[in-house]
């Protein structure tokens, strides 16, 4: 008698035992009813009933993902490869459970073949100067296409893109070219600056003849202090001139 009370004591206790479910804060439950959705259930206590009632357990937190690397052509006919990390997370339970069979596998093939569509519609140059704007394009790109999957796609973010040899050499040179082209720039200004000086000082210095010989004797003092024993310089007319200008005249009688 004792051992007919206890069977149905223990079945009652096993499948209770197995009814009970624990979420946690961050995970949430889609439970089934005889296949057909019945509700998002959690966190917290949840009771399933077996056999009645199925339940599909869904993460609430943000998922971080490798695109694994892809070989790009970019709009310039240049092979690159190209990795990316994705930061997204299940919004909507409901959707991630049943307008896709597994959205974590679906997100992954999705940013995979969006990033190599974006990057081949952009240059070389713009894919290494502009990150920050491929990732919002790229980005915004997966979170429209996602949105019924009940996914929001947080962020993106182009990891590296790397290079063959010779493009690298070949990027080298052209930067090795353009810093060559712009010192050439700043050394012909300078020139030119240099140059307008010298026209301004040469018009000063022919309408006063004292700034003339004093730029003159200054050149002098110059040569003069250096290792040299003999000095042999012209002697220009204009200076016999000024010396004669600034004579004083003779007292009249």
């Amino acid at each position: 008698m004792l051992f007919s009370y206890l069977t149905p004591l223990a079945l009652v206790l096993m499948l209770l035992a197995a009814s009970i479910r624990i979420l946690p804060e961050y995970k949430r439950g889609v439970v089934f009813f005889l296949g057909r959705f019945q509700r998002v259930k959690g966190p917290g206590l949840v009771i399933v009933i077996p056999g009645l009632q199925k339940m599909d357990v869904v993460d609430l937190r943000v998922i971080t993902m490798d695109v694994p690397e892809q070989d790009v052509i970019s709009q310039d006919n240049v092979t690159v490869k190209v990795n990316a990390v994705l930061y997204f997370r299940v919004v909507d339970p409901e959707k991630a459970i049943i307008q896709v069979e597994n959205f974590v596998v679906a997100t992954s093939q999705l940013a995979q073949t969006t990033l190599r569509s974006v990057l081949g519609k952009h240059e070389l140059d713009e894919m290494l100067s502009e990150r920050d704007k491929l990732n919002d394009d790229i980005q915004e790109i997966l979170d429209v296409q996602t949105e019924d999957w009940g996914i929001k796609v947080a962020n993106v973010e182009i990891k590296h893109i790397d290079l063959n040899e010779n493009m690298i050499r070949a990027i080298a040179r052209q930067a090795e070219a353009e810093r060559e082209r712009r010192a050439k720039i700043i050394h012909a200004e300078g020139e030119l600056q240099a140059s307008q000086k010298l026209v301004e000082a040469a018009h000063v210095m022919s309408g006063n003849p004292a700034a003339l010989q004093l730029r003159y004797l200054q050149t002098l003092n110059d040569m003069g202090n250096k290792n040299s024993s003999t000095i042999v310089f012209p002697l220009p007319i204009e200076l016999m001139d000024a010396f004669r200008s600034m004579r004083p005249k003779p007292p009249k009688e």
